[in-house]
């Protein structure tokens, strides 16, 4: 079954902005709004690595190559969570997956590809 479904990808220019999304089509808000969400992303070539955090109470976490730029947010009554990107660059190209942790196992959903060109 699909928990989570990433969208918003695409082609932008260095420079840019651009928001993904990420909803949780199968869980009901009190199944959702306590869980810690996560983005990740991998770069072709590369190991997936992590983006950024929300947890239930709003608490965001960035990795350094982000922070600064990125921004993660959540709307609980609609069960989703985006990412939004900006000041972009190159090196933020890559697929970006949607993420959380229950009881020792990552679920993810498919991702979405995001390109950044120079």
């Amino acid at each position: 079954q699909v928990q989570l479904v990433e969208s918003g990808g695409g082609l932008v220019q260095g420079g840019g902005s651009l928001r993904v999304s990420c909803r949780a089509p199968r869980m009901i808000y009190s199944v959702f709004s306590p869980k810690t969400m996560n983005w990740y992303r991998q770069a072709p070539g590369k190991q997936r690595e992590w983006v950024a955090s929300i947890t239930s109470g709003r608490t965001t976490n960035y990795a350094d190559a982000v922070k600064g730029r990125f921004t993660i947010s959540r709307d609980n009554s609609k069960k989703m969570v985006y990412l939004q990107m900006s000041n972009m660059k190159p090196d933020d190209t890559g697929v970006y997956y949607c993420n959380y942790n229950e009881r020792g196992t990552d679920y993810w959903g498919p991702g979405t590809q995001v390109t950044v060109s120079s």
